[in-house]
């Protein structure tokens, strides 16, 4: 990649996909469904896991012909895919969906760059896979920055949305499997794209984008790491279960449970959600998971029927696993391999700052190169957010080398 092609243009940003009670999707049987996984300890691969070039292998490759106006503006293509990654939950192959999409005119001398984008909660089941509508459910506004810029984009759907089997919702090791394949699928869709990527997150994307970028000197051999942007990032979300018990949370948080409920699920699937919802949450669980559809015009409805009382483990077993589940998904794991930008906004009620925060310190205390991004006028994967990731990527992209701050977290 050349500085030259790796233009500073910055075009209009639409707003990113976010992790909220509005998006997201399941069905009425998603709970048993999810029952298909091992529970508290690592269940036998059902399939080898891929090795070598068999990581990122493309299996499906389709042209698409309808997308985006954004997209087709600057003389792109997109391409949905499905192709050959790594289940976090038990170590096995898994085949996995998502588009890419390429940029117009000819790659510059070295590849083009590739731009891995993890989207935030779109739902958790099929019809919740971004690459299923030309807009990506929202996460459009990430890409075309990118393809401006003459960069390869990769969106992986995630393991378990348009594909076979449960969606892992916040494993942190399926997430970053599927954010590094995702390059390899592209460049082996893409003749003359490079070796060297960096990835974008948002919210539950944020968890996949740090994952990966940890998992990445063992995982993303052949591949060049320049940084991860993480918005957002559903890093550490331990305190939503503290050890004295279930406290006062806000009501995205309540709304976000179901969610939180079904990823639990393909780990623990002993457990059902109505051992930790009940009331309104429980009642309203189809509606607030929906993510297109009838269903997804009663979110507001559903939203207003949610008790303060409406999530409460059934038994101490219960919450035990739970709190274990949540703790076993934590970030930081182990040390980044690349310079990390973490951006959080001081109006998140969703994922709290000070959580965001205490992760950060703990990666800096790891020795993690991090450029932690406090911006108390947003909240929640502000769409504002998105501009200062573009931009940052750039100057990895570029050799500009990235500031570290965390002597500001000590």
């Amino acid at each position: 990649m050349t500085e030259v092609r790796y233009r500073r243009t910055f075009g209009t940003i639409a707003a990113a996909a976010v992790l909220a009670v509005a998006g997201c999707g399941a069905d009425s049987t998603s709970s048993s469904a999810a029952g298909s996984s091992s529970g508290t300890t690592t269940a036998a691969p059902t399939t080898p896991a891929p090795q070598g070039d068999e990581r990122g292998a493309v299996t499906s490759d389709v042209v698409l012909g309808q997308v985006d106006q954004s997209v087709t503006a600057l003389g792109a293509t997109a391409h949905r895919i499905t192709y050959r990654s790594t289940s976090g939950i038990d170590g096995s192959g898994v085949d996995v969906t998502g588009t890419v999409f390429v940029p117009g005119g000819l790659p510059p001398a070295g590849g083009w760059p590739v731009v891995s984008i993890a989207h935030g909660t779109t739902g958790v089941t099929d019809e919740c896979a971004p690459s299923l509508y030309p807009n990506l459910l929202g996460a459009i506004g990430m890409v075309t920055p990118f393809l401006e810029r003459g960069a390869v984009v990769t969106v992986s759907d995630y393991q378990g949305l348009g594909s076979p089997g449960p969606h892992p919702y916040l494993d942190a090791p399926s997430a970053g499997y599927d954010v590094i394949d995702a390059v390899r699928a592209a460049r082996n869709v893409v003749p003359g794209t490079g070796t060297r990527w960096a990835a974008v997150g948002v919210s539950q994307g944020g968890q996949a984008s740090w994952a990966a970028n940890e998992m990445a000197a063992t995982y993303g051999d052949g591949l060049e790491l320049v940084g991860t942007a993480n918005l957002s990032p559903a890093a550490d979300l331990r305190a939503i279960a503290p050890p004295e018990g279930l406290g006062d949370l806000t009501l995205p948080q309540r709304g976000i449970l179901p969610f939180v409920v079904e990823g639990f699920l393909v780990s623990y699937p002993q457990f059902r959600d109505s051992d930790f919802l009940s009331g309104g949450l429980l009642a309203g669980k189809d509606v607030l998971l929906a993510c297109t559809g009838p269903l997804a015009a009663e979110k507001l409805t559903a939203v207003a029927a949610i008790g303060p009382d409406d999530v409460r483990p059934s038994s101490p077993e219960a919450y035990a696993a739970m709190r274990e589940w949540l703790g076993r998904n934590a970030l930081p794991q182990s040390g980044a391999t690349a310079p990390m930008m973490v951006l959080v906004g001081g109006r998140d009620t969703l994922i709290e700052p000070d959580w965001t925060e205490e992760a950060s310190r703990a990666a800096c205390a790891g020795g993690d190169r991090l450029d932690f991004r406090f911006r108390p006028d947003q909240g929640h994967a502000d769409s504002a957010a998105t501009g200062e990731a573009v931009s940052w990527v750039t100057d990895r992209f570029v050799g500009t080398p990235s500031a570290n701050t965390c002597d500001l977290l000590s």
